[in-house]
């Protein structure tokens, strides 16, 4: 997997994550349901993504290797 596919996995789990918690737990657990999801908005324009940078350090690949676009 390469770093967007991770981004969209952490992503995906912090929402279902918080919703479930703002249900069961606390409503103010949707605060962060919504910091998820602005940061997901803004990283479509600027790009930056703290998760990103921290994978990317870590060593996981930016892009997927081999030929052709769309290859698994």
């Amino acid at each position: 997997m390469i770093i967007t596919d991770w981004v969209h996995v952490f992503a995906g789990a912090f929402i279902l994550i918080s919703l479930a918690l703002g249900t069961w737990v606390h409503p103010y657990w949707y605060f962060f349901t919504a910091f998820v999801g602005a940061n997901l908005f803004q990283y479509g324009f600027s790009k930056f993504c703290p998760l990103a940078m921290i994978l990317k350090k870590l060593g996981v690949p930016e892009a997927r290797e081999g030929k052709g676009c769309c290859q698994k």
